[in-house]
Protein backbone atom coordinates (compact mmCIF):
# COMPACT_ATOMS: atom_id res chain seq x y z
CA UNK A 1 0.00 0.00 0.00
CA UNK A 2 2.90 2.40 1.10
CA UNK A 3 4.42 1.82 -2.54
CA UNK A 4 1.09 2.24 -4.19
CA UNK A 5 0.93 5.52 -2.27
CA UNK A 6 4.23 6.94 -3.63
CA UNK A 7 3.56 5.39 -7.11
CA UNK A 8 0.14 7.78 -7.34
CA UNK A 9 2.28 11.12 -5.57
CA UNK A 10 4.62 10.45 -8.61
CA UNK A 11 1.74 10.60 -11.60
CA UNK A 12 1.11 6.84 -12.26
CA UNK A 13 -2.01 6.07 -13.32
CA UNK A 14 -2.69 2.24 -11.78
CA UNK A 15 -5.00 0.76 -9.50
CA UNK A 16 -3.71 -0.97 -6.20
CA UNK A 17 -5.25 -4.45 -7.90
CA UNK A 18 -2.67 -4.07 -10.48
CA UNK A 19 0.63 -3.13 -8.78
CA UNK A 20 -0.08 -6.73 -6.55
CA UNK A 21 -0.91 -8.18 -9.68
CA UNK A 22 2.39 -6.88 -10.96
CA UNK A 23 4.31 -7.89 -8.14
CA UNK A 24 2.98 -11.83 -8.30
CA UNK A 25 3.65 -11.92 -12.14
CA UNK A 26 7.76 -10.80 -11.46
CA UNK A 27 7.88 -12.76 -8.05
CA UNK A 28 8.23 -9.76 -6.02
CA UNK A 29 8.05 -10.49 -2.51
CA UNK A 30 6.77 -14.07 -3.39
CA UNK A 31 8.68 -16.84 -1.23
CA UNK A 32 9.76 -19.11 -3.94
CA UNK A 33 7.60 -22.58 -4.18
CA UNK A 34 10.21 -25.92 -4.24
CA UNK A 35 8.43 -28.87 -4.57
CA UNK A 36 8.70 -30.89 -1.63
CA UNK A 37 10.82 -33.92 -3.22
CA UNK A 38 10.86 -37.57 -1.53
CA UNK A 39 13.37 -39.35 1.00
CA UNK A 40 14.54 -43.03 -0.11
CA UNK A 41 15.95 -44.92 2.72
CA UNK A 42 17.51 -48.18 2.09
CA UNK A 43 16.81 -51.20 4.66
CA UNK A 44 18.38 -50.71 8.19
CA UNK A 45 19.73 -46.94 7.48
CA UNK A 46 17.71 -44.49 9.46
CA UNK A 47 15.20 -44.77 12.39
CA UNK A 48 13.14 -41.83 13.20
CA UNK A 49 12.18 -41.10 16.21
CA UNK A 50 9.61 -38.05 18.06
CA UNK A 51 7.55 -37.60 20.69
CA UNK A 52 3.78 -35.88 20.85
CA UNK A 53 1.53 -35.14 23.55
CA UNK A 54 -2.02 -36.76 23.56
CA UNK A 55 -4.93 -36.75 26.74
CA UNK A 56 -5.25 -40.15 28.45
CA UNK A 57 -7.70 -41.97 30.47
CA UNK A 58 -5.55 -44.20 33.14
CA UNK A 59 -7.30 -45.57 36.29
CA UNK A 60 -10.51 -43.16 35.91
CA UNK A 61 -8.44 -40.46 35.81
CA UNK A 62 -7.11 -38.20 32.59
CA UNK A 63 -3.62 -37.42 32.18
CA UNK A 64 -1.40 -35.33 29.46
CA UNK A 65 0.83 -37.84 28.32
CA UNK A 66 3.82 -37.97 25.55
CA UNK A 67 3.72 -40.52 22.95
CA UNK A 68 6.94 -41.61 22.06
CA UNK A 69 7.13 -42.81 18.62
CA UNK A 70 9.78 -45.27 16.59
CA UNK A 71 9.46 -45.87 12.34
CA UNK A 72 12.01 -47.41 10.59
CA UNK A 73 11.90 -45.99 7.29
CA UNK A 74 12.12 -48.52 5.04
CA UNK A 75 9.69 -50.61 6.17
CA UNK A 76 7.68 -48.46 8.44
CA UNK A 77 8.02 -50.36 10.98
CA UNK A 78 6.26 -48.63 14.12
CA UNK A 79 6.60 -48.53 17.70
CA UNK A 80 5.30 -46.38 20.53
CA UNK A 81 4.74 -46.19 23.99
CA UNK A 82 2.55 -43.89 26.18
CA UNK A 83 3.98 -42.27 29.55
CA UNK A 84 3.18 -39.21 31.80
CA UNK A 85 6.70 -37.83 31.18
CA UNK A 86 9.37 -38.09 28.74
CA UNK A 87 12.52 -37.37 30.36
CA UNK A 88 16.03 -38.72 29.24
CA UNK A 89 15.70 -42.05 31.46
CA UNK A 90 12.41 -42.38 29.72
CA UNK A 91 13.82 -41.75 26.53
CA UNK A 92 16.48 -45.09 27.15
CA UNK A 93 13.77 -47.28 28.58
CA UNK A 94 11.51 -46.24 25.43
CA UNK A 95 14.39 -46.92 22.85
CA UNK A 96 15.81 -49.74 24.11
CA UNK A 97 12.48 -51.16 24.05
CA UNK A 98 12.14 -50.30 20.17
CA UNK A 99 15.32 -51.28 19.15
CA UNK A 100 14.06 -54.90 21.03
CA UNK A 101 11.32 -54.63 18.92
CA UNK A 102 12.66 -54.54 15.72
CA UNK A 103 15.55 -56.69 16.67
CA UNK A 104 17.96 -54.86 15.84
CA UNK A 105 19.50 -51.31 15.21
CA UNK A 106 20.05 -49.20 12.32
CA UNK A 107 22.94 -47.03 11.43
CA UNK A 108 21.28 -43.75 12.96
CA UNK A 109 17.90 -42.32 14.27
CA UNK A 110 16.76 -39.34 13.30
CA UNK A 111 15.46 -36.79 16.54
CA UNK A 112 14.13 -32.98 16.15
CA UNK A 113 16.60 -31.79 17.98
CA UNK A 114 14.69 -32.25 21.34
CA UNK A 115 16.87 -31.17 24.99
CA UNK A 116 16.53 -34.87 25.93
CA UNK A 117 19.39 -35.78 23.56
CA UNK A 118 20.68 -32.28 22.51
CA UNK A 119 23.80 -31.42 24.30
CA UNK A 120 24.00 -28.08 21.54
CA UNK A 121 23.51 -27.12 18.24
CA UNK A 122 20.54 -28.13 15.68
CA UNK A 123 20.54 -29.92 12.62
CA UNK A 124 24.37 -31.39 11.04
CA UNK A 125 25.77 -29.40 14.05
CA UNK A 126 23.77 -30.88 16.93
CA UNK A 127 26.42 -32.74 19.41
CA UNK A 128 24.73 -35.09 21.73
CA UNK A 129 24.70 -35.32 25.12
CA UNK A 130 27.87 -37.81 26.23
CA UNK A 131 25.19 -40.03 27.97
CA UNK A 132 22.92 -40.38 25.26
CA UNK A 133 25.76 -40.67 22.98
CA UNK A 134 27.62 -43.58 25.06
CA UNK A 135 23.85 -45.13 25.19
CA UNK A 136 23.93 -45.02 21.27
CA UNK A 137 27.36 -46.20 20.63
CA UNK A 138 26.47 -49.56 22.73
CA UNK A 139 23.89 -50.61 20.84
CA UNK A 140 25.69 -49.32 17.52
CA UNK A 141 23.90 -46.49 15.98
CA UNK A 142 24.16 -42.74 16.20
CA UNK A 143 22.10 -39.52 16.35
CA UNK A 144 21.17 -37.36 14.00
CA UNK A 145 18.94 -33.91 14.18
CA UNK A 146 17.40 -32.40 11.09
CA UNK A 147 17.13 -28.52 10.25
CA UNK A 148 14.72 -26.32 12.36
CA UNK A 149 11.69 -25.88 10.42
CA UNK A 150 12.58 -28.71 7.99
CA UNK A 151 9.85 -31.20 9.65
CA UNK A 152 9.71 -33.51 6.26
CA UNK A 153 12.86 -34.91 7.02
CA UNK A 154 10.86 -36.55 10.16
CA UNK A 155 7.75 -36.95 8.07
CA UNK A 156 8.10 -41.44 8.39
CA UNK A 157 7.58 -40.92 12.43
CA UNK A 158 5.14 -37.86 12.31
CA UNK A 159 2.43 -39.35 10.22
CA UNK A 160 1.67 -41.85 12.69
CA UNK A 161 0.55 -39.84 15.53
CA UNK A 162 -2.95 -39.04 13.86
CA UNK A 163 -3.35 -41.70 13.07
CA UNK A 164 -2.28 -43.36 17.05
CA UNK A 165 -4.87 -40.42 18.45
CA UNK A 166 -7.53 -41.14 16.17
CA UNK A 167 -7.41 -44.89 16.10
CA UNK A 168 -5.71 -46.40 18.92
CA UNK A 169 -6.83 -43.86 22.10
CA UNK A 170 -10.15 -42.95 20.91
CA UNK A 171 -12.86 -44.30 23.30
CA UNK A 172 -10.30 -46.49 25.09
CA UNK A 173 -9.58 -46.31 28.66
CA UNK A 174 -6.85 -48.46 30.39
CA UNK A 175 -6.61 -49.61 34.18
CA UNK A 176 -2.49 -48.77 34.45
CA UNK A 177 0.31 -47.33 32.39
CA UNK A 178 1.59 -51.31 31.52
CA UNK A 179 -2.16 -51.92 30.59
CA UNK A 180 -1.85 -48.92 28.22
CA UNK A 181 1.51 -50.06 26.72
CA UNK A 182 0.85 -53.89 26.36
CA UNK A 183 -2.21 -52.95 24.40
CA UNK A 184 0.03 -50.22 22.22
CA UNK A 185 2.27 -52.79 21.75
CA UNK A 186 -0.72 -55.36 20.08
CA UNK A 187 -1.83 -52.84 18.39
CA UNK A 188 1.55 -52.23 16.65
CA UNK A 189 1.63 -55.94 15.97
CA UNK A 190 -1.89 -55.54 14.20
CA UNK A 191 -1.37 -52.46 12.24
CA UNK A 192 1.77 -53.61 11.16
CA UNK A 193 0.64 -56.75 9.59
CA UNK A 194 -1.96 -54.46 7.89
CA UNK A 195 -2.19 -53.98 4.01
CA UNK A 196 -1.07 -49.77 3.82
CA UNK A 197 -2.36 -48.40 0.79
CA UNK A 198 0.54 -45.47 0.87
CA UNK A 199 3.33 -47.56 0.54
CA UNK A 200 1.61 -50.47 -1.44
CA UNK A 201 2.58 -52.99 1.10
CA UNK A 202 2.94 -54.59 4.26
CA UNK A 203 5.48 -53.42 7.12
CA UNK A 204 5.97 -56.87 7.93
CA UNK A 205 6.45 -58.13 4.55
CA UNK A 206 9.06 -55.13 4.12
CA UNK A 207 10.87 -55.70 7.50
CA UNK A 208 11.66 -59.22 6.63
CA UNK A 209 14.19 -58.18 4.17
CA UNK A 210 14.94 -54.62 6.93
CA UNK A 211 15.77 -57.32 9.36
CA UNK A 212 19.15 -58.67 7.75
CA UNK A 213 20.14 -55.44 7.13
CA UNK A 214 19.89 -54.12 10.75
CA UNK A 215 23.07 -54.30 13.41
CA UNK A 216 22.71 -57.40 15.96
CA UNK A 217 21.51 -55.72 19.36
CA UNK A 218 24.49 -56.61 22.36
CA UNK A 219 24.59 -59.97 23.83
CA UNK A 220 23.75 -58.43 27.26
CA UNK A 221 21.77 -54.96 27.41
CA UNK A 222 22.44 -53.19 30.74
CA UNK A 223 18.98 -52.21 32.22
CA UNK A 224 18.43 -48.64 32.10
CA UNK A 225 17.85 -47.04 35.82
CA UNK A 226 19.14 -43.76 37.38
CA UNK A 227 20.23 -43.18 40.89
CA UNK A 228 18.80 -40.76 43.62
CA UNK A 229 20.05 -39.47 46.79
CA UNK A 230 17.73 -39.42 49.11
CA UNK A 231 16.79 -38.80 53.46
CA UNK A 232 14.42 -40.96 55.08
CA UNK A 233 11.73 -39.08 56.62
CA UNK A 234 10.23 -38.62 59.50
CA UNK A 235 7.30 -41.26 59.04
CA UNK A 236 9.86 -43.76 57.36
CA UNK A 237 9.38 -42.52 53.53
CA UNK A 238 10.98 -41.97 50.78
CA UNK A 239 10.31 -39.62 48.25
CA UNK A 240 11.24 -40.25 44.63
CA UNK A 241 9.27 -38.05 41.70
CA UNK A 242 7.16 -36.52 43.85
CA UNK A 243 5.54 -40.24 45.48
CA UNK A 244 6.52 -41.50 48.53
CA UNK A 245 7.92 -45.53 49.39
CA UNK A 246 8.06 -46.71 52.45
CA UNK A 247 11.24 -48.39 54.26
CA UNK A 248 11.90 -49.80 57.86
CA UNK A 249 11.47 -47.45 60.25
CA UNK A 250 15.06 -48.02 61.80
CA UNK A 251 16.22 -46.42 59.07
CA UNK A 252 14.73 -42.78 59.53
CA UNK A 253 16.69 -39.93 59.57
CA UNK A 254 19.66 -42.24 57.52
CA UNK A 255 20.78 -41.51 53.97
CA UNK A 256 19.95 -43.91 51.32
CA UNK A 257 20.24 -44.90 47.78
CA UNK A 258 17.19 -44.99 45.15
CA UNK A 259 17.87 -46.70 42.05
CA UNK A 260 15.11 -46.36 39.63
CA UNK A 261 14.20 -49.21 36.62
CA UNK A 262 11.60 -49.32 34.54
CA UNK A 263 9.37 -51.74 36.72
CA UNK A 264 11.18 -51.38 39.77
CA UNK A 265 12.64 -48.96 43.02
CA UNK A 266 15.35 -50.26 45.05
CA UNK A 267 16.14 -48.33 48.09
CA UNK A 268 19.38 -49.41 49.39
CA UNK A 269 20.64 -48.70 52.87
CA UNK A 270 23.61 -50.66 52.42
CA UNK A 271 24.75 -53.57 50.87
CA UNK A 272 22.66 -56.14 52.68
CA UNK A 273 19.83 -53.60 53.38
CA UNK A 274 17.62 -53.49 50.32
CA UNK A 275 14.00 -52.48 49.98
CA UNK A 276 11.96 -53.43 46.58
CA UNK A 277 8.89 -51.54 45.55
CA UNK A 278 7.17 -51.93 42.63
CA UNK A 279 7.44 -48.45 40.80
CA UNK A 280 4.19 -46.30 40.33
CA UNK A 281 3.67 -43.29 37.95
CA UNK A 282 0.29 -41.89 39.04
CA UNK A 283 -1.67 -40.57 40.87
CA UNK A 284 1.66 -38.24 42.73
CA UNK A 285 1.77 -37.54 46.24
CA UNK A 286 0.38 -41.07 47.05
CA UNK A 287 2.20 -43.08 49.20
CA UNK A 288 2.79 -46.85 48.64
CA UNK A 289 3.69 -49.07 51.58
CA UNK A 290 4.90 -52.35 52.16
CA UNK A 291 3.05 -54.90 54.49
CA UNK A 292 6.17 -55.13 56.66
CA UNK A 293 6.52 -51.60 56.73
CA UNK A 294 3.34 -51.63 58.64
CA UNK A 295 3.13 -51.08 62.29
CA UNK A 296 1.60 -54.99 64.29
CA UNK A 297 -1.75 -55.14 64.31
CA UNK A 298 -3.35 -53.60 67.08
CA UNK A 299 -0.68 -50.79 67.76
CA UNK A 300 -2.15 -48.77 64.43
CA UNK A 301 0.72 -45.48 63.55
CA UNK A 302 3.11 -44.00 65.99
CA UNK A 303 1.07 -41.48 67.97
CA UNK A 304 3.79 -39.51 69.66
CA UNK A 305 3.61 -36.44 68.88
CA UNK A 306 6.42 -34.40 66.88
CA UNK A 307 9.33 -32.34 69.23
CA UNK A 308 8.43 -29.35 67.74
CA UNK A 309 4.48 -30.12 68.41
CA UNK A 310 4.99 -30.54 72.25
CA UNK A 311 7.81 -27.76 72.26
CA UNK A 312 4.84 -25.28 70.93
CA UNK A 313 2.13 -26.80 73.13
CA UNK A 314 4.53 -26.79 76.21
CA UNK A 315 5.45 -23.09 75.38
CA UNK A 316 2.06 -21.53 74.33
CA UNK A 317 -1.26 -23.83 75.41
CA UNK A 318 -3.87 -21.85 74.30
CA UNK A 319 -2.51 -22.56 70.27
CA UNK A 320 -2.88 -26.41 70.75
CA UNK A 321 -5.92 -26.47 69.07
CA UNK A 322 -4.65 -24.86 66.05
CA UNK A 323 -1.53 -27.03 66.00
CA UNK A 324 -4.13 -29.91 66.02
CA UNK A 325 -5.85 -28.15 62.88
CA UNK A 326 -2.71 -27.11 60.94
CA UNK A 327 -1.86 -31.09 60.86
CA UNK A 328 -4.97 -32.08 59.37
CA UNK A 329 -5.36 -29.17 56.41
CA UNK A 330 -1.58 -27.56 56.32
CA UNK A 331 -0.52 -27.86 52.66
CA UNK A 332 3.01 -28.85 54.04
CA UNK A 333 4.79 -31.88 55.30
CA UNK A 334 3.78 -32.05 59.40
CA UNK A 335 6.93 -31.83 60.64
CA UNK A 336 7.99 -28.55 58.05
CA UNK A 337 4.63 -27.18 59.00
CA UNK A 338 5.46 -27.41 63.04
CA UNK A 339 9.11 -26.44 62.68
CA UNK A 340 7.87 -23.26 60.75
CA UNK A 341 5.54 -22.29 63.33
CA UNK A 342 7.77 -22.83 66.65
CA UNK A 343 10.56 -20.82 64.69
CA UNK A 344 7.84 -18.10 64.76
CA UNK A 345 6.90 -18.47 68.19
CA UNK A 346 10.38 -17.74 69.28
CA UNK A 347 11.34 -14.94 66.70
CA UNK A 348 8.36 -12.95 67.53
CA UNK A 349 7.37 -11.06 70.44
CA UNK A 350 4.29 -13.20 72.43
CA UNK A 351 1.79 -11.06 72.10
CA UNK A 352 1.44 -10.57 68.17
CA UNK A 353 1.96 -13.95 67.57
CA UNK A 354 -0.45 -15.36 69.81
CA UNK A 355 -3.23 -12.18 68.54
CA UNK A 356 -2.38 -13.67 64.86
CA UNK A 357 -3.00 -17.24 65.21
CA UNK A 358 -6.41 -17.20 66.89
CA UNK A 359 -6.93 -14.35 64.01
CA UNK A 360 -5.94 -17.11 61.89
CA UNK A 361 -7.42 -19.97 63.72
CA UNK A 362 -11.03 -17.75 63.74
CA UNK A 363 -10.73 -17.65 59.30
CA UNK A 364 -9.19 -21.35 59.28
CA UNK A 365 -5.78 -20.06 57.84
CA UNK A 366 -2.98 -22.29 57.44
CA UNK A 367 -0.56 -20.53 55.57
CA UNK A 368 2.57 -20.29 57.73
CA UNK A 369 4.13 -17.56 55.56
CA UNK A 370 0.62 -15.41 55.28
CA UNK A 371 0.39 -16.09 59.30
CA UNK A 372 3.75 -14.69 59.60
CA UNK A 373 2.65 -11.29 57.28
CA UNK A 374 -0.20 -11.15 59.91
CA UNK A 375 2.62 -11.56 62.92
CA UNK A 376 4.94 -8.82 60.88
CA UNK A 377 2.07 -5.99 60.68
CA UNK A 378 0.91 -6.26 64.31
CA UNK A 379 4.65 -6.04 65.33
CA UNK A 380 5.10 -2.67 62.86
CA UNK A 381 1.92 -1.30 64.47
CA UNK A 382 2.52 -2.26 68.53
CA UNK A 383 6.65 -2.04 68.55
CA UNK A 384 7.66 0.24 66.15
CA UNK A 385 5.63 3.21 66.76
CA UNK A 386 7.62 6.86 65.85
CA UNK A 387 7.69 9.48 67.30
CA UNK A 388 5.99 12.32 65.70
CA UNK A 389 8.65 15.21 65.23
CA UNK A 390 6.92 18.08 64.51
CA UNK A 391 5.17 17.91 67.34
CA UNK A 392 7.91 18.88 69.94
CA UNK A 393 8.98 21.77 67.96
Amino acid sequence: MRVHEELAASGAALSYQALTGFCRRQGIGQTRIVPAGQYYFEPGVEMQHDTSPHEVEVGVRKYKAQTASAVLCYSRLLFFQINPTFQRFDCKVFLTDALRYAGGAPERVMIDNTHVVVLRGTGREMIPVPEMEAFAERFGFRFVAHQIGDANRSARVERPFSFIENNFLAGRTFASWEDLNQRARQWCDRVNATYKKHIRAVPRELFAVERLHLKPLPAWIPEVYRLHQRTVDVEGYVSVNSIRYSVPVAWIGRRVEARETRDKLEIELDARHIVTHDRALTPLHQRITLSEHKPPRGEGARRDPHPEEQALVTAAPEIAPYVAALKQKGRKVVALALRQLLRLLRDYPREPFLAAVHEAARYGLYDLDRLERMILRRVARDYFLLLDTDSHD
